[in-house]
């Protein structure tokens, strides 16, 4: 079995966006405020990691009608957003107000 871990310039983009919408989208969900640009994309690219191994985990499969990358935003939001629900129970997010 061959792993192929090579991205491109444009694949990097896109996950760095990606992670900045579904990063700011779940921080104001699940904190209440964003996180600032890196933390929004941190949380956006962790959590559509996350987002992606529950939903082959749970055989969950989401298509946007059309739009590969709202899809795709969609499922970094989701595991955004348990992420961050995570670490808050864990005392983590309570610094501003």
């Amino acid at each position: 079995m061959t792993i192929n871990l090579s991205l491109t310039l444009d694949q990097i983009i896109i996950w760095i966006l990606v992670g900045l919408v579904a990063g700011a989208l779940a921080g104001r969900v699940a904190l209440g405020r964003d996180l600032g640009l890196l933390g929004d994309i941190v949380a956006g690219v962790i959590g559509a990691f996350l987002g992606g191994v529950l939903a082959q985990v749970f055989k969950i499969h989401v298509s946007i009608f059309g739009s590969a990358i709202l899809s795709q935003i969609v499922v970094a939001f989701i595991g955004a957003v348990i992420l961050l629900f995570i670490l808050r129970v864990f005392g983590f997010g309570r610094g501003k107000g």
